[in-house]
């Protein structure tokens, strides 16, 4: 479908444009960008303190089990220090690397946390072993044992009591709730769906002595009993943790179990955090898309079509739809986000009134709100079409640009304008050029429209859509920043399944089977077997995005999606990718750790705080340390830092007010240090002193 991206952005306007299809923390403020580093104020002094670092130490062979914890690391911006056993440059994992002495006699730690490959390390001499034991009891901090095979060395039976395919529900232990597993349901799915295939495992019994506790559990074949999957190791004055399937970072059952592995290793006690995000833009509301043509394989209005191929109708949503919206929210306790294009309303009045406006009208503080421009106007360079790919026309060595100062700013404030007078509560400082034009198009378009740069700051711009696809990394755009957008790969142009996998088939299938052949050249997207048309959305197209998004849910990920208004109507193909992603979700997850549905707004604030947190984070900026009952956390004033803490944990002293916002059963969010250090009172001391 990625041809359809290319057919889209060769539209410079119309009525059927598309919006560049390609193959809930509230609306806050833009954080400053990170000053450089002439101006970065400085960290107050750490000075000796007898506490345990927060940072995770992490010993990698390079495995796909200790590399998935490692990445997980990073997607919550929980501070490691990565030693790869396989190289010979590394450090020697001794007493002094673990811990360091102090200026008044006595020990402080140097890690909050261990993981390991397995329950030994390959590659570490017996000495680093002895070390690590000796660390981990000495401060009571955890090892993590990225893929445990049980057996009697960590407190479980062997043979195993099944080892296979695990394709039944796993099931939380009342000790796996408190220690970190909380956030997921008592029972869930472990494999079908968006899941995907059942992972092999081990499920095994704690031996007699109790120094073994299963935390997740999952029923054995062909008995009445459930074996332990994961579980607490307390021997010898140390706690590990055993996980009885090989998980790598792409796989979705790790991603389950991933915030509570990390939440045990901490004790719950670590900088950063994560929430699980979707937001879902519909483009061109008010406006209609140009409608796939089946007979001649292309959109008429929408892109280039043989000579003779009959127009189609433009889709646009009814009143009926509006009702039917409203209606599907208020079950699934979902906003979806309308990007909007006010003037083009006018285009469908019926004697003086547009019907779709007029029901949007009394429901519109149901949905979020975007400036989508006011005619959806084309801001890019001026096309040569006359050569393929086309180009920018240039004049003295300079871009033509399609869209001046002037129509930059009156499709901004124009629109703007127009939902004031209509009641639509559209955020002011957000907006999505129709397209994305006017932003740069590698390798045609090297530039943004100076236009659109200098509107961003004249007309009060903080954040401007980009496509995801093209830009997946937020970027300033003049005045604002940018925020990717993640497509959903189903078609602007079509309302109906049979419109949606007729054109499905026709990008995505060989010449030889009927199709395009574009697949058969494509470095990115391999052909597939033509799709029935009364079965292949249902069994191909539409299981394939609900993954695409599941798998950015759980991936700690506030880009939103977008599909168009054209997906609303007809068939509805929106509602059923929504429908299937939401309750994968819910049938996993407790109620403790909801969907986060955001404005696009929110979805940058957030996004942006983990941009400077991993800036931050890369330059060593900023040290956090637990020390008895307090966790203290300095840096330069002004950087954004995540922190988790277990719930009852309070800002400043006991006595303060509760620190962070209550998610999956914790209290986390993200903090702007200031001129003193961050101090946060916890109700227990999670590390012990040496």
């Amino acid at each position: 479908m990625a041809v359809i991206a290319a057919a889209a952005a060769a539209a410079v306007s119309g009525l059927a444009a598309a919006c560049g299809q390609a193959p809930a923390r509230p609306a806050a403020a833009t954080r400053p960008v990170t000053p450089s580093a002439a101006t970065r104020p400085a960290a107050p002094p750490v000075g000796p303190h007898g506490g345990v670092d927060l940072t995770v130490l992490v010993l990698t062979d390079g495995t796909p089990a200790v590399e998935a914890i490692r990445q997980q690391l990073a997607a919550e911006g929980v501070p490691a220090r990565v030693v790869n056993l396989r190289a010979h440059t590394g450090p020697a994992i001794t007493r002094a690397f673990l811990a360091r002495s102090l200026p008044g006699g006595g020990r402080a730690g140097n890690f909050d946390g261990v993981v390991l490959p397995g329950a030994t390390a390959p590659g570490l001499s017996g000495a680093g072993q002895a070390a690590l034991a000796w660390y981990e009891r000495a401060f009571g901090v955890r090892q993590v044992d990225a893929y445990s095979p049980p057996g009697p060395g960590l407190g479980m039976s062997a043979p195993p009591a099944y080892g296979g395919l695990l394709s039944g529900p796993v099931f939380v232990t009342g000790a796996g709730a408190g220690a970190g597993f909380g956030y997921l349901r008592r029972s869930f799915p472990f494999a079908g769906g968006p899941a995907g295939p059942a992972p092999f495992g081990y499920l095994a019994d704690p031996l007699p002595g109790g120094a073994a506790t299963p935390l997740l559990t999952a029923a054995i074949p062909h008995s009445s009993r459930r074996g332990a999957l994961v579980w607490q190791y307390a021997g010898q004055g140390r706690q590990q943790l055993g996980i009885g399937f090989g998980g790598s970072y792409f796989l979705t059952q790790f991603r389950y179990l991933a915030p509570g592995i990390v939440d045990w290793l901490t004790r719950g006690v670590h900088l950063g955090d994560w929430r699980s995000y979707l937001t879902v833009d519909y483009d061109d509301v008010l406006n209609a898309d140009a409608q796939w043509s089946p007979a001649g394989h292309c959109t008429p209005g929408g892109g280039a079509c043989p000579h003779g191929t009959p127009r189609t109708a433009p889709i646009r949503m009814t009143p009926a739809d509006v009702t039917y919206a409203v209606r599907w929210q208020r079950q699934h306790h979902f906003r979806m986000e309308f990007l909007f294009n006010g003037g083009d309303s006018a285009q469908f009045r019926v004697r003086g009134r547009d019907p779709l406006l007029a029901a949007l009208r009394p429901v519109a503080g149901d949905f979020y709100w975007v400036n989508h421009t006011f005619t959806h106007a084309y801001l890019g360079c001026v096309q040569d079409v006359r050569v393929k790919p086309w180009r920018c026309l240039t004049s003295g060595g300079h871009i033509v640009w399609a869209a001046g100062p002037g129509t930059v700013s009156y499709q901004i404030l124009a629109n703007l304008a127009w939902a004031r007078q209509n009641g639509i509560p559209a955020e002011p400082g957000v907006l999505a050029t129709g397209e994305y034009s006017g932003l740069k198009l590698l390798p045609q378009q090297p530039a943004d429209n100076p236009s659109l740069l200098r509107a961003t700051a004249s007309d009060h711009i903080r954040w401007v859509a980009l496509d995801a696809s093209r830009e997946p990394e937020m970027r300033p755009v003049g005045a604002a920043l940018g925020v990717p957008r993640h497509p959903i790969d189903v078609g602007y142009d079509v309302d109906t399944v049979a419109g949606e996998v007729s054109e499905y088939n026709w990008y995505d299938t060989a010449r030889k089977d009927g199709g395009s052949g574009l697949c058969q050249g494509s470095k990115v997207t391999a052909c597939i077997r033509p799709l029935n048309p009364r079965t292949g959305w249902a069994s191909y197209i539409l299981p394939g995005q609900v993954q695409v998004v599941f798998a950015a849910v759980l991936a700690n990920d506030p880009r939103p999606f977008f599909m168009h208004q054209s997906n609303l109507t007809g068939d509805r193909l929106a509602y059923p990718v929504m429908d299937d992603a939401l309750s994968a979700y819910r049938a996993v997850y407790a109620a403790s750790a909801p969907v986060v549905n955001l404005p696009l707004s929110g979805d940058g604030a957030a996004l942006h705080d983990q941009q400077l947190w991993g800036r931050a984070l890369r330059a060593g900026t900023v040290t956090a340390w637990a020390d008895g009952r307090t966790v203290t956390v300095t840096g330069p004033p002004g950087t954004p830092v995540p922190v988790t803490v277990p719930a009852g944990s309070t800002a400043g002293s006991a006595a303060g007010p509760a620190f962070g916002g209550a998610y999956a059963g914790q209290r986390s969010g993200y903090v702007t240090l200031g001129s003193r250090p961050l101090t946060i009172a916890l109700g227990s001391a999670p590390y012990s002193r040496r």
